[in-house]
């Protein structure tokens, strides 16, 4: 069997981490689930994605402030 070739990093600067993952896989486990190891990875991605479109809402609105509506507009 061929060994499998080493994954590449991706490309760019690596995110930090904006959660707290223990947190993350307590609140996931109260809702009596299973928790991948990536998982926390995965919301901190959703989490870096949200903060980048508040940017752009309150950008648009030619505002410097991120306001809490910017994240659900």
């Amino acid at each position: 069997m061929a060994k499998k070739a080493p994954a590449k990093a991706p490309k760019g600067k690596a995110k930090d981490m904006l959660l707290v993952a223990s947190k993350v896989k307590t609140a996931l486990r109260a809702h009596n689930v299973n928790v991948a190891s990536d998982a926390a990875t995965a919301l901190n991605d959703v989490v870096y994605t949200a903060i980048e479109q508040a940017v752009k809402r309150a950008k648009a609105n030619s505002r410097k402030t991120v306001r809490p509506y910017d994240f659900w507009a």
